[in-house]
């Protein structure tokens, strides 16, 4: 009898958790901060469309995005914003699943009605004007350096920042009057500032890899997401938010 009832109430522990443990799996994506936006929209399409899965974002300059991969950060999947970083991380990431989602562009972010009259690369060395860029160990910084390099024009920066979205805020707040950043960048900033073009042939084009991460704990959900990053779905959505896509 003793025996019937153990199996009767196995049956029953069996029987009452027959809906199983939560199946849903966790990605941690790292992205650089120029995705800020769009990956959030892009983690909530995702999340709709494949039930079982949850974006988990965390954004910051591509250089230490890279330097949380080196180190061994729990991460599944990385995004940056140049091909730079990827390259030397190479040993980290499954090679295979990389791809490029999308390019982007810069311009110049000033005031909003461009106070001080700003018309090119050339006016950011006049002198007493507050310029800020993104530092050189970050891809945006590199971008702008070549795009002044192409437009002869040396610029002593008021400071140099850690990623484009702090660029940008120093120009929001007033604390400079000009600063490099992505066109996608400026766009996000509404009426708080206003755009100066930089022309084609001074301009660079920046590439957006991802790609899975070699100590991911969930390697088939990862690269699924990096593929999906290059449907049409998602590509619409990246064009929307001001992004070129291959």
């Amino acid at each position: 009898m003793k025996r019937l009832l153990a199996a009767v109430t196995a049956l029953l522990a069996v029987a009452t958790g027959c809906g199983g443990p939560d199946t849903s799996t966790t990605l941690t994506v790292l992205a650089a901060s120029s995705l800020t936006d769009v990956f959030g929209e892009l983690g909530k399409a995702y999340g709709m469309s494949h039930k079982n899965v949850k974006i988990q974002l965390s954004f910051a300059g591509s250089q230490e995005l890279g330097a949380q991969v080196k180190e061994g950060a729990p991460a599944d999947v990385l995004a940056t914003a140049d091909e730079t970083t990827m390259n030397r991380l190479d040993t980290k990431l499954e090679r295979p699943t990389r791809r490029v989602i999308a390019y982007n562009s810069l311009t110049i972010a000033v005031a909003p009605g461009n106070p001080q009259n700003i018309r090119g690369l050339a006016d950011l060395a006049r002198p007493g004007l507050r310029v800020v860029l993104a530092a050189d160990s970050v891809p945006v910084g590199r971008y702008s350096r070549q795009a002044l390099a192409k437009a002869g024009v040396t610029v002593t920066p008021k400071s140099e920042e850690i990623d484009v979205r702090t660029v940008l805020t120093r120009v929001r707040t007033g604390e400079a009057d000009a600063g490099i950043v992505y066109i996608t960048d400026l766009r996000s900033a509404g009426r708080a500032a206003s755009s100066v073009p930089i022309p084609a042939a001074q301009n660079v084009t920046a590439s957006y890899p991802a790609v899975v991460i070699k100590d991911s704990e969930h390697k088939d959900a990862s690269a699924a997401f990096v593929s999906w990053l290059g449907s049409a779905a998602a590509k619409a959505t990246l064009n929307e938010y001001g992004f070129s896509t291959p």
